[in-house]
């Protein structure tokens, strides 16, 4: 072609390429930001400004990286193309935010869970905006300019940043509200600012472990203490909670505490770190089972799932390593984490036994998947990804299904611990963050806490013992709160819903009867 044959100035090409983004992968920011601003002189210049500050500023971007890498410079830029292509993908049919949290959810996203989220509609994605436009990019011819003429095509880029930035000032405060929001939507700055800033705060925190002090005194019971960390649960879908729906139709036979309880995140990372904390803090403090493993206690963990912590123990187990234990047991569903439970409870000669199981049953987009057939109660179901194209009812009812079975696992740890003799004995469950089902057209999970709905952040938390003398505050149970339909959604002081998470580490260590200077009280359940 033609095209093809005759150079073009980077000038222009750099012009093209930031007038092509622009126009590509910016319709939800537009969109968003349409919503936002007030109709008159002041919203339109908003507008005006944001067009021309990201023509610049990608003009900047892409006149720099080409001036300086060259064929280099165009892989880099081929990257970003197919990255905001796969960005644009989610944020337009998950309602997804860019920042930080969620780079580091793609960081440590395994290839099972991955590989959930493909899709035609993504693949289309990819090629027609990123793949199409690549071709161009290599085979186009550019004229590169001197480097004297370069300064001055990045100075003035630059000079029309700052000159629209400060223009904007009384503007200011309105960009700051929507910052995060806006930020989340811009391509390709929202992933790559915030690959940096994910990458950087892991360096500059949790580099190693803070040790907590040793236990004053430990008792002499012999107890088992059994946590499941569920995934992406909210407890507006769980009948034990007033749901319409008989999603706990097994534990509701297991006369289980029902607590209120809130998680301090809405990403598993997070969620998962917080659970294995004693208070809520960015430092990492010695988690739970890693200081129940120092002190003495057989502790085991059992997970289908990832995202927690460093756990420094000997009988640290996933589902393969489970398969290979008990070959006759289907990894395919979180029951595997049941295979051989009970005998290696009985088979321990510790004093004091915690189990953690961490689960995956509720992992969207493809809920329908997390469970066995014969757990679809709920029909017609939602058998896409794509879960803006499926109705509400479909994703509710793979949704409450997933529920369901892990309704399931609940009751059937807890029948597993009625048959350990001569022990003390007690469940507890609760999940790391929850789950938006296309309400307010939002999916999943991981928007910042400031902005999360409810159903993000609002969990189930449930606890069962053997133990008669052993009871649950009834301040934090639902059915000890007189106010828990209007409980106020931000969080406060009251450690009954807001400080959920934060009551594993305490009420673990009361049951166990372990004595420890980090122990507190009033954040026990029990």
């Amino acid at each position: 072609m033609k095209l093809f044959k005759k150079n073009i100035s980077l000038t222009a090409f750099c012009l093209v390429l930031s007038l092509y983004t622009l126009v590509a992968f910016h319709a939800p920011f537009y969109k968003h930001l349409l919503s936002t601003i007030e109709p008159g002189w002041n919203g339109s210049f908003i507008v005006a400004s944001m067009v021309l500050l990201m023509v610049a500023g990608n003009f900047f971007a892409y006149y720099l990286i080409l001036s300086l890498g060259r064929f280099v410079g165009k892989c880099i830029l081929a990257f970003t193309l197919v990255g905001d292509a796969i960005m644009l993908y989610f944020v337009r049919n998950f309602n997804v935010l860019v920042t930080d949290d969620m780079m580091g959810n793609v960081f440590n996203t395994q290839y099972s869970e991955a590989s959930g989220f493909f899709s035609w509609a993504l693949v289309g994605y990819v090629l027609v905006l990123g793949v199409l436009p690549c071709i161009y990019l290599f085979a186009r011819k550019v004229d590169y300019d001197g480097a004297k003429k370069a300064l001055g095509r990045i100075g003035i880029a630059l000079g029309a940043v700052v000159l629209l930035v400060f223009g904007n000032i009384t503007n200011w405060p309105w960009m700051d509200r929507n910052s995060t929001q806006l930020g989340s939507m811009l391509m390709p700055w929202s992933y790559t600012v915030n690959t940096f800033r994910y990458f950087s705060a892991e360096r500059r925190r949790n580099v190693k472990e803070i040790p907590l002090e040793d236990p004053a005194a430990i008792s002499k019971s012999r107890d088992v203490c059994v946590l499941i960390i569920g995934e992406s649960a909210r407890r507006d879908h769980f009948s034990l909670y007033g749901y319409e729906r008989e999603t706990n139709a097994y534990t509701v036979q297991d006369s289980v505490s029902v607590l209120l309880a809130n998680s301090s995140a809405t990403y598993t990372v997070a969620g998962v770190k917080c659970i294995l904390q004693p208070r809520d803090t960015k430092e990492l403090y010695e988690i739970l089972p890693n200081y129940l493993y120092r002190n003495g206690v057989d502790v085991t963990w059992r997970t289908s799932n990832w995202g927690e912590p460093p756990v420094h123990i000997e009988k640290y187990w996933k589902k393969a390593d489970i398969k290979a234990m008990h070959p006759d047991a289907d990894e395919r569903f979180d029951g595997i984490l049941l295979a051989g439970l009970k005998e290696d409870i009985l088979s321990s000669t510790a004093d004091k036994v915690f189990v953690v199981l961490h689960t995956n049953t509720s992992h969207g987009p493809a809920y329908n998947t997390c469970y066995p057939p014969e757990f679809e109660k709920f029909t017609p179901v939602c058998e896409t990804v794509e879960m803006s194209k499926a109705s509400q009812e479909e994703v509710f009812n793979a949704y409450d299904n997933s529920i369901l079975y892990t309704d399931w696992l609940i009751h059937s740890v807890i029948s597993i611990l009625r048959e350990i003799p001569d022990r003390r004995c007690c469940m507890l469950y609760i999940s790391d963050h929850g789950e938006s089902l296309g309400e307010n057209n939002l999916y999943m999970h991981g928007l910042p806490m400031a902005l999360a709905p409810k159903e993000q952040y609002e969990i189930p938390y449930l606890a069962w013992t053997n133990d008669p003398a052993l009871s649950v505050k009834p301040e934090m149970t639902l059915a000890g709160r007189a106010d828990a339909d209007t409980l106020p959604a931000a969080r406060t002081n009251d450690p009954a819903p807001m400080e959920g998470q934060f009551t594993i580490y305490h009420s673990v260590l009361r049951f166990l009867g372990i004595d420890a200077p980090v122990y507190e009280a009033e954040k026990s359940i029990f």
